[in-house]
Order: structure tokens, then sequence, then C-alpha cells
């Protein structure tokens, strides 16, 4: 297998040129995004991302959940395809880089191997999975789930935004659900470049992650049910506060995961307490602890120790507790020589490196059941994402970038 040299790089200038164009598209209201997904939005990105591909020689295939795959022709077609990218729908106040940088990315590759005048031997297909975010339409990662066999596609069309509106309706009023079968595609390997979306790397000063694990999650939602009285009038020894009651598991809950350090993690990031009124002691508490870990034993132990310390803590201050598992997936071992070639065109490139661990969902994590998968990561400023005010530098995108274009093109095999 001939590997690229050092000197094959990718346009560090025309990337961020596209990343500033595609952020025109769904502004948000202070430097960021909101282009959700199978929104006109969502369909103009779209637009504008096919143009440049077919501008690039690309040819276009969508699927019925509206995935894009963008064909970069090999000298054996026969040959089964390299896959990158990411998402290019955002959060309603997302960023500009976030999977955004995973596709566009991927356009550069191509771009680049025109110019440099490379062929490969395997195709190269740059992919932008449908709502990756999963904000307006619950789950995250929902279409590469359905190509991954995680969801039905009946069950992916019928989810429903706030406002009542149907995910597979929306699909087709934007024009972009596709005629093929989803997951009929088969993959050589599927590589992902995405911002970090933590502090990991900025602070060590590292220009690369080279993610080998995919955090596993467990969401449980939790109801605590207390009486509902006058915050004035109720004795202290006759109120049965399910404020405090949640209070008191939320405290149990940040110390499972310290308990699990460094790598495990856990908080309630939704709660909802009733009647919320000043001068009402909660009659209610409703709230949802995620946890999250590298390693399924740790994610069960948590998942253990909440239920018993939950209803140990109602019992004794005369609450009654619920717990329902509401979502969760096992942790993610990427594969060994997809993370290796991410890992030596690093070192190849002469970029700072680390192996790092992923603490948000991607759509690799759903892919990697389907075909050898890695990720590569870079830097994001104070490890912000998910808001308007994320932000890289081109620096660290053009680093991500070229250790993904040396990780695909050698692994779509270079033709001499």
């Amino acid at each position: 297998m001939t590997t690229p040299g050092t000197n094959h790089k990718i346009n560090g200038d025309r990337l961020w040129d596209s990343l500033m164009e595609m952020a025109k598209i769904g502004p948000g209201v202070r430097g960021g995004n909101n282009r959700q997904t199978v929104t006109d939005e969502d369909g103009e990105g779209r637009h504008l991302f096919r143009k440049w591909c077919e501008d690039a020689g690309m040819s276009m295939g969508v699927d019925q959940m509206g995935n894009m795959f963008m064909r970069h022709e090999g000298t054996d077609p026969d040959a089964l395809p390299v896959y990158v990218g990411s998402h290019l729908d955002t959060q309603p106040t997302g960023g500009k880089y976030d999977g955004v940088l995973g596709v566009l990315a991927g356009l550069e590759i191509i771009r680049s191997l025109n110019d440099m005048k490379i062929k490969t031997k395997r195709p190269i297909v740059v992919t932008n999975w449908t709502n990756e975010e999963g904000t307006r339409f619950a789950p995250a990662m929902l279409s590469s789930g359905v190509f991954a066999g995680m969801h039905t596609q009946d069950w992916a069309y019928d989810r429903e935004d706030a406002e009542g509106k149907k995910f597979g309706a929306e699909l087709e009023r934007i024009g972009w659900k596709g005629e093929e079968e989803v997951g009929d595609r088969k993959m050589h390997a599927f590589f992902e470049l995405h911002i970090e979306q933590g502090p990991i790397l900025e602070a060590e000063g590292k220009d690369i992650g080279v993610v080998t694990h995919g955090q596993g999650l467990s969401w449980t939602q939790v109801t605590v049910t207390g009486k509902e009285s006058h915050t004035g009038s109720t004795p202290m020894p006759m109120r049965k506060n399910a404020g405090l009651g949640m209070a008191r598991i939320l405290e149990l809950v940040d110390e499972i995961a310290w308990s699990h350090k460094p790598d495990a993690v856990g908080a309630a990031g939704h709660i909802d307490v009733y009647p919320n009124s000043r001068n009402v002691i909660p009659g209610k508490a409703v709230f949802t602890v995620d946890f999250r870990s590298p390693n399924l034993s740790v994610i069960q132990d948590m998942e253990k120790r909440l239920a018993e310390g939950a209803k140990k803590i109602c019992d004794e201050m005369g609450l009654e507790v619920e717990l329902e598992k509401v979502g969760g997936f096992d942790p993610v071992e990427f594969d060994k020589d997809c993370v290796k070639a991410v890992r030596d065109a690093a070192e190849r490139l002469g970029y700072s490196h680390r192996d790092i661990i992923s603490g948000a969902g991607h759509d690799a994590c759903w892919i990697n059941r389907t075909a050898p998968t890695a990720m590569v990561m870079c830097p994001c400023v104070d490890g912000l994402s998910h808001n308007e005010d994320e932000e890289i530098s081109q620096e660290w995108a053009t680093a991500g970038a070229d250790v993904l274009f040396h990780a695909v093109v050698e692994t779509a095999e270079i033709v001499e």
C-alpha cells in the first residue's frame, strides 16, 4: 500500500472559505448557525454542498432517510468504497463547525486529490448524515441509526417535533427523500472528522485527537413524588418535598460519577419541578440522569447505584420514586486498523496528538457497527460546542483535515 507523502496536504484556505460560505445559510443571532434538520435552511445547505461536490466531478446518491452520498470514482469501480463525512444540520443555537467541518473536509479531500492528480483504487464517498443532532426530532444520530439497523425507518418517519410535524413528512417537503434503500451500501471503511466538543486537546496543546472509543450513554428519567403544600405554613417535619428529594439524588449522581473518575461522567440536564410556584413546596420533580463511560460495566454499576440510592433517599423522606430508562447506547471501540491509520497520519505529518475518548455521540458510533470506523478530532476553544460562540482556528481545521486526508487516501489505496 502506497502511503501519501508529507507534501500531500489539503488546501486550508479553501476549506476555511467553504466553512464560512456554508455558515451564511441559516445564520444564528450572534455568529453561529440555526440550520436544524429538514428545515428549508437544511435544504438550502444540501443544495450548496451538492453543487460543490458536482463541480468536483462527484455523483450523488440519496437514500430514503435523506442521507447524501457523493461519490468520487476510483480506478476499480467494483472495490468497496471508503466513506468519509459527518452532518450539516445544527442545533437551534449551534456553531459553524460541529458536524459541518467533517462534511466539508471530506469534500476538500476530493478537491485536493483533483488538484494533485492523485488517483485511488477505491472510490471515496463523502457523506452527509441526516439529523445527527436530534434536537428537532429525537433521538440524535437518527438516520445513521436507521442505516445501521438500530431503528426502523417507519419509526424514524413518525418522530415528531414540538409542533407535531413528522420527520418523514418534513423530509419529503424539503425535497430530500431519496429512492435508495437505507443501509444497502457496503463500506470498506468510514472516517469522521469532528471538533472535540471538550477542553482536553486545547488544554494540553495537542493538534489532533486520535479517537479510540466512544462513550456509552445511559439516560434514566427519575420521577420523585411528594405532596404540594404551602411553603410558609407547613411545618418542617410534615413536609414531603419532592424538590429536596431530587437535590439529594443529584448529589448521589455526582458522587457516583466521581467514584469512577477520570472517564465517567454524570449529571441531570433536563429538570422539571411541579408546580414551580414560589410559595408551594414541590409535589413532583421529573429529571433525566445522564451517565456516560467508555466501559459498559461502569455504566451498569452507575445505573444500579442510582436505582438503589434513589429508593433509599426517598424511603427515608416519605417520598415515592419511579425510574425509567429512556435512552442509551453501549460504548464503542473503533477499529484498530482505522485508528492506526489516523495515528500514523498525525505522526507522519508532524502534528502533536493524543488518544482520546469521544464524550459525545456521533454518526461514526452507529456506522462502526456496520463497517471499520475511526474518528479524528481537532480542538475547539474552551471546549465549547452546541453554542453560537463555538470557535476553532483555521490551523486546527487544516491539521484535522490533513490527517483525515492521509487516513482516507491511504485506506483507499493510491494508484501509482
